[in-house]
């Protein structure tokens, strides 16, 4: 959606056909989210890292578990 001045990414998280949890080009922790978020909450990228999986690096290069609600202090 946008780059962020506070943030890498800000954008809605979304779910692929694998089941992977992704905002725009970045995955995102799946045990986060679950823990976390919802389908469709907008959400603001702290912080990225290259994705360690062999599986999903193709599609996602670039991972983060540093991502918070849009607009929510921490």
């Amino acid at each position: 959606m946008s780059k962020d001045k506070k943030g890498v990414y800000s954008g809605i998280i979304e779910k692929d056909e694998q089941g992977n949890y992704f905002c725009g080009e970045y995955m995102l922790d799946y045990k986060h989210v679950e823990e976390h978020f919802s389908l469709g909450d907008k959400i603001t990228i702290k912080s990225v890292i290259e994705n360690p999986s062999d599986k999903s690096y193709h599609q996602y290069p670039k991972k983060s578990k540093d991502f918070f609600l849009f607009n929510n202090k921490k």
